[in-house]
């Protein structure tokens, strides 16, 4: 009992930052897993990275302007990923290029100008601070801003669950008996940029999107039902921020890496040992040629 209290426990009871990386690294989980989900069964999990990188030159212009400070930073990473949206949507309507293909291109230009504008004014350690975060630095300011993005999604999902529902199984249905297709196209897009600007204070621009699609992934091995598959990626993500914030602690390994990794562990386990996974599948095969 002392071995796992001192090993599981102990690190959350007696330091500070290590609470403040759970909660942050908690509510994260609660709001993003959800969304991460949603983008898995519209098949777009690669636009939620594009974002994660398209939120880099709003946030590095508010690190060059004010140095690390959340809001400024916050408030140009969310301006840069609606803006990138926006963009992108509207290339894919008003030339023949489609939406993924205009998404690459912004998110590519948008990286390149992020890192730019970090090393204008920046060392090394705050090109990786912004790019990888720092969840074991996460401030009270950090922890409000998280948890006010994460209460507004979780009221969004309530108030539009039914659309998000509807415009992942069947789009043109959605659009053809109602007008909220394109408006929860939007809001889903919001709510998206959201998510990554506040994982982008605990784990930076390029790995704020694990939280969101890995959990979100292994939990479509186990189950095919949308609520389900939401609570399952939330319990996911949960278990793996305190996995890896434990694995960082001990092993004195890098936190947000450590989270993602420890999510990716989960996943490989759900691709072989999952209702829907590798096993699964060939038990049901063998069954069905023996009958």
């Amino acid at each position: 009992m002392l071995f796992l209290y001192e090993y599981l426990i102990a690190p959350f009871v007696e330091f500070a930052f290590m609470q403040r990386a759970l909660a942050g690294a908690l509510m994260l989980s609660v709001g993003a897993c959800p969304v991460g989900v949603f983008l898995m069964l519209r098949r777009m999990s690669l636009t939620g990275d594009a974002m994660a990188h398209a939120i880099l030159p709003g946030a590095a212009t508010g690190f060059l302007l004010y140095g690390l400070q959340i809001i400024p930073m916050t408030l140009g990473g969310l301006a840069a990923g609606v803006v990138v949206a926006l963009g992108a949507g509207a290339v894919s309507r008003l030339t023949i290029q489609k939406e993924d293909a205009s998404m690459a291109a912004f998110y590519l230009i948008s990286l390149a100008l992020g890192v730019l504008i970090v090393s204008l004014r920046g060392s090394n350690v705050d090109l990786m601070h912004v790019l990888f975060g720092t969840v074991l630095a996460l401030n009270n300011d950090a922890l409000s801003l998280i948890g006010t993005i994460t209460v507004v999604t979780l009221v969004a999902l309530a108030i539009f669950w039914r659309g998000l529902v509807a415009e992942c199984l069947d789009p043109l249905f959605l659009r053809s008996v109602s007008r909220l297709g394109p408006p929860v196209h939007f809001i889903f897009l919001g709510l998206v940029v959201l998510n990554l600007v506040g994982g982008f204070q605990a784990l930076g621009t390029l790995l704020s999107v694990g939280l969101m699609m890995v959990p979100a992934a292994a939990a479509r091995f186990w189950t095919s039902r949308i609520e389900p598959m939401c609570l399952l990626a939330v319990a996911i993500g949960v278990a793996s921020c305190i996995s890896g914030l434990l694995l960082s602690y001990h092993a004195s390994l890098p936190s947000g890496p450590a989270i993602i990794l420890s999510a990716g562990v989960v996943y490989l386990l759900s691709i072989i040992a999952g209702t829907r996974g590798v096993l699964a599948t060939r038990v049901r095969h063998a069954s069905h040629r023996t009958a």
